[in-house]
C-alpha cells in the first residue's frame, strides 16, 4: 500500500498476546485512515454499552496517511475509545513525534485490548514487539516517565506516549502526553490507558512512509507550504504569539468567558495573553514533527514564583519550565477561574501536563466548584480549603489533589456533570454531554453553540471552528451574532475536519488551505482517485458512523443540548451584551442538512446512502450475532503445523493471509474473498505422553470469524476443520 503502512498491531493485555495483521484496504479507502478508520474499528469490535473501564473498552492509536510524511504539519495521531467522561465515542487528537515515529515502526494502528495484570509498557521497535513490566514506573509522573523508558531501553531516541497519575487513578479526564507536553487531552483517554494498567508505549521506527507519486506529493506540498507562509494566521499571528494571541481578540469581541461563563470579558485578560507570554515568560517556540508554524511554547517561571506555587515538597513543584499555556487551557485555568495572575497560570499548566490531565476539563470544573463555593452550597468542610475565585494558590492545590484524588480532589476528578450533579446544581456545570466548553462564549458566536451541542464527543471546539468564519473571516465573514447559514457552516466545517483528522494533518493549516489543497496530497501519497465529493462524503461517513455509536450508547439528539446559562441568561456587559445562544432555531435545520428525523435519528436512507448499517436497535443486535464465531479446541499439533495447514487451505480458497509464528505460538489473519475476516490463534500446551515412547504436541487453537452472514461463518469453520485432517492433525 501507498500512504498507508497496511499493517495493524493487536495488542491483548489480559493473554499477553502481540499480533499483526493487514490493515482493511476498503476501511482505509472509505474512511481515509486516523479518526475516520479508528472510529471503524471501534464500531465493528465493541459493545458501545459497556463501561468505559472495563477490559472490553479498546483503546485505539490511530495515524492517516499523511502522518510522518513531509506535508506540513502531518504529526497527528488518534485515541479512538469510549471515553470516561462522556460515555461518548472519543477522538481525541495529538501532535509532536509519537505519530509518526508509529509510521516509521511500519503500522497505521495500535489496538490494544484488555487489562494486565500488573503495570506495563510497549515497546514498538520496527517489527520487534514487546510488554515489558513497568511496576517501578506505576505513580511518576509523565516527564519523568517518559526519561526513565528511554533510559532503560538504553534507546535515546525513542518516543514516548505515557498517562501520569492521574490516568492510574482514573481520573475521568485524565490525558494521554507524548513528547512530555504534546496531549490526546480529551474525554478520559488516559484513565482507559490506566485502567488496562498500561503506563506507556515507546516507540522506535526506522522505516519511512511511502507515496504512490512523489513528485506529485512535492508539488503539492510545496504549494501547501506557500499558503501557510503567506497567511497572517499561520505565517504570523501563530508563530509569533502562539494560540494565545487569540486572548485579547476573543476578549475584545466580548465572548471570553469568565468566572465559570457568567461574563463574558475577562478585565486580567491581557496578562494572560500571547502578546504578554511573549514578551515576559517565552523562551523559545516549538514545533511538531513537519511543522511550519511551530505555536508551541517553551516558558520559564521566574524564580520567586516557582517557590510561591510550590503546594507540597514533591520535586515536580519545583520545575519552573515547561510548554504551553495554549489558549485554550490559559483561559480554563486562568479567565474562567478569575485568576490573573499569569505565573500561576503556567504553573498549574505544568502540572496538568506532568500528572496528565486535561486542562480544559480541570479548570471547568474548579470553576464549576468556586461558583457553588461563592455561593454556600460548597464549604470548608468539603473543600478542606477556600475556593475564591482569583486564588491561584487554590487551582493549583486542587490540580495536585485532583491528580492523587485526595481531599476534595476525588469529586474533582469526576468533572463538573457530576460534582454539580451530586451537589444539586447541574445548571453550574458549562457542558454538553457531559464534556466541558472551550474558551468562546456561544452567546456571541452562534455557530459555536450548534457546534458544541452536536459534537459526537461532548463539547468541543475542534470539529467545527466556526469561529473562523464568525470571528477571523475565513474562509468569509459571517455575523457571529446572527443563526442564518449557521447550520450549514456547522455541517460542512464538520465533514471537512473528520477528514482532516483522518489525513493526519493537523487543523491549524486550515486557516489558510482548504479541503482543495488537501486532496492533491492524498491522492499523491495513497493513489487512490479520491475527488472533492468523495472527501466530502468519507467527511459525513465518519460522522454519521460516530452518531450511531453514541445511538447504541444512548446518547441521541436530546443530549444535543446546552446549559440553560448559555440559552436563557444573557451576557451581562460588553460588546455581546443581552445575547443568548439561539440553539432551538438552529438545530431543526441542521438536522434536515444532515439527512436526519426531527429528533436527531440519522434515518436508514441517509446511512444506505453512506454505506452504514441500520440504526435499529434489533438488526443491530442480530448483526452482532451473525458476525462472530468463535470456536476453541485443542488440537494436536504444533503451532506451526497448523499455521501452515491452514495458510494453504485459506489460499487455495482465494484468501488473503498474513501469518505470524514461533515455537511456541502462530496467529494467522485472512481475509476471505467475500470479506469474511478470520483470526486462527495456536498456543503450544504441554506434550500428551501417550506411552513410554510417544509424545505428542499439543495446541490450543482459537478460531474467529467475523463475517456478515451464519453461513459464511460456518464455511470459514468447516474450512479449517478440512485443513486440519488434511495436514494431519
Amino acid at each position: 500500500m501507498y500512504g498507508w503502512s497496511g499493517q495493524v498491531l493487536r495488542v491483548d493485555l489480559s493473554r499477553g498476546s502481540i499480533a499483526k495483521e493487514p490493515l482493511r484496504a476498503d476501511w482505509a479507502r472509505d474512511y481515509v485512515g486516523g479518526r475516520g478508520v479508528g472510529s471503524k474499528y471501534l464500531y465493528e469490535m465493541m459493545d458501545p454499552t459497556i463501561d468505559p473501564f472495563a477490559p472490553d473498552n479498546p483503546l485505539i492509536f490511530a495515524t492517516g496517511p499523511l502522518t510522518g510524511t513531509n506535508a506540513s504539519c502531518g504529526a497527528r495521531y488518534m485515541v479512538i475509545t469510549k471515553g470516561p467522561l462522556t460515555n461518548c465515542i472519543t477522538t481525541s487528537n495529538s501532535g509532536g513525534h509519537w505519530g509518526p515515529e508509529l509510521r516509521f515502526a511500519g503500522y497505521d494502528l495500535v489496538i490494544v485490548e484488555g487489562r494486565a495484570t500488573r503495570p506495563c509498557y510497549l515497546w514498538i521497535y520496527d517489527d520487534q514487539v514487546e510488554i515489558r513490566d513497568a511496576s517501578r514506573l506505576w505513580g511518576k509522573g509523565v516527564w519523568a516517565t517518559e526519561d526513565e523508558v528511554r533510559t532503560e531501553l538504553g534507546v535515546p531516541d525513542a518516543v514516548v506516549a505515557s498517562i501520569g497519575p492521574a490516568g492510574e487513578n482514573l481520573v475521568r479526564f485524565a490525558a494521554i502526553m507524548n513528547d512530555k507536553h504534546r496531549a490526546a487531552g480529551r474525554s478520559g483517554v488516559g484513565a482507559v490507558m490506566g485502567a488496562k494498567q498500561l503506563k506507556a508505549i515507546a516507540v522506535r521506527g526506522t522505516g519511512a512512509v511511502s507515496v504512490a507519486d512523489s513528485r506529485g506529493f512535492m508539488e503539492a506540498m510545496w504549494a501547501m507550504k506557500a499558503k501557510l507562509k503567506a497567511s497572517p494566521v499561520t505565517g504570523q499571528g501563530l508563530p509569533t504569539y502562539g494560540t494565545a494571541v487569540l486572548v485579547n481578540v476573543i476578549n475584545e469581541h466580548g465572548m471570553h468567558p469568565t468566572r465559570n461563563w457568567r461574563e463574558g470579558q475577562f478585565e486580567g485578560a491581557d496578562a494572560l495573553s500571547g502578546e504578554t507570554i511573549t514578551e515576559t515568560r517565552l523562551v523559545a517556540n516549538k514545533a511538531c514533527f513537519a511543522c511550519t508554524i511551530a505555536c508551541g511554547r517553551v516558558t520559564k517561571l521566574p524564580e520567586d514564583a516557582a517557590a510561591k506555587f510550590t503546594v507540597t515538597m514533591h520535586p515536580r513543584n519545583w520545575r519552573i519550565a515547561g510548554e504551553g499555556p495554549e489558549y485554550e487551557s490559559g483561559w480554563a485555568l486562568g479567565s474562567n477561574c478569575g485568576i490573573s495572575d499569569l505565573d500561576g497560570v503556567l504553573k498549574a499548566n505544568y502540572l496538568c501536563n506532568d500528572l496528565g490531565m486535561d486542562p480544559i476539563t480541570m479548570g471547568g470544573t474548579v470553576a464549576a466548584a468556586m461558583e457553588m463555593y461563592e455561593k454556600g452550597i460548597l464549604s470548608l468542610k468539603e473543600t478542606g480549603m477556600p475556593l475564591e475565585f482569583g486564588s491561584a494558590e487554590a487551582l493549583i492545590s486542587m490540580v495536585e489533589r485532583t491528580a492523587y484524588r485526595n481531599g476534595f480532589g476525588n469529586e474533582l476528578a469526576e468533572g463538573s456533570k457530576r460534582l454539580c450533579d451530586k451537589f444539586g446544581r447541574p445548571e453550574f456545570a458549562m457542558v454538553s454531554k457531559g464534556q466541558e466548553f472551550p474558551a468562546y462564549d456561544p452567546r456571541g458566536a452562534q455557530g459555536m453553540g450548534l457546534g458544541y451541542a452536536t459534537s459526537n464527543r461532548g463539547g468541543c471546539h475542534l470539529k467545527s471552528y466556526t469561529i473562523s468564519p464568525e470571528i477571523l473571516g475565513i474562509p468569509h465573514k459571517m455575523d457571529p451574532t446572527a443563526v442564518e447559514g449557521k447550520a450549514e457552516i456547522t455541517k460542512l466545517f464538520q465533514d471537512v475536519t473528520s477528514v482532516v483528522d483522518a489525513s493526519g494533518l493537523c487543523i491549524f493549516p486550515t486557516f489558510a488551505i482548504g479541503l482543495e489543497d488537501i486532496l492533491p496530497l492524498l491522492v499523491t501519497a495513497t493513489g487512490i482517485p479520491y475527488t472533492l465529493e468523495s472527501l466530502l462524503l468519507a467527511g459525513e461517513r465518519i460522522w454519521n458512523l460516530e452518531r450511531i455509536w453514541n445511538f447504541r450508547a444512548g446518547i441521541t439528539g436530546k443530549d444535543d443540548a446546552l446549559p440553560k446559562r448559555l440559552v436563557a441568561e444573557p451576557i451581562p456587559a460588553g460588546p455581546m451584551k443581552g445575547k443568548v445562544n439561539r440553539l432551538a432555531e438552529m438545530l431543526p435545520e441542521y438536522y434536515r442538512l444532515r439527512g436526519w428525523t426531527a429528533d436527531g435519528r440519522p434515518t436508514d436512507e441517509k446511512l444506505t446512502e453512506l454505506g452504514l448499517p441500520a440504526l435499529d436497535a434489533q438488526a443491530f443486535r442480530e448483526r452482532r450475532d451473525r458476525a462472530m464465531v468463535r470456536v476453541e479446541q485443542e488440537e494436536g499439533s504444533t503451532p506451526q503445523e497448523i499455521a501452515e495447514a491452514i495458510e494453504k487451505a485459506f489460499g487455495a480458497e482465494g484468501y488473503v493471509c498474513r501469518v505470524a509464528a514461533a515455537h511456541d505460538r502462530a496467529r494467522i489473519d485472512a481475509t476471505s474473498p467475500d470479506a469474511a475476516s478470520v483470526t486462527v490463534t495456536a498456543e503450544r500446551l504441554a506434550d500428551r505422553h501417550v506411552g513410554p515412547s510417544l509424545v505428542l504436541p499439543r495446541s490450543r487453537l482459537v478460531v474467529e470469524v467475523g463475517a456478515a452472514e451464519r453461513a459464511a461463518c460456518e464455511k470459514v469453520v468447516k474450512l479449517i476443520e478440512v485443513a486440519l485432517l488434511r495436514g494431519g492433525g
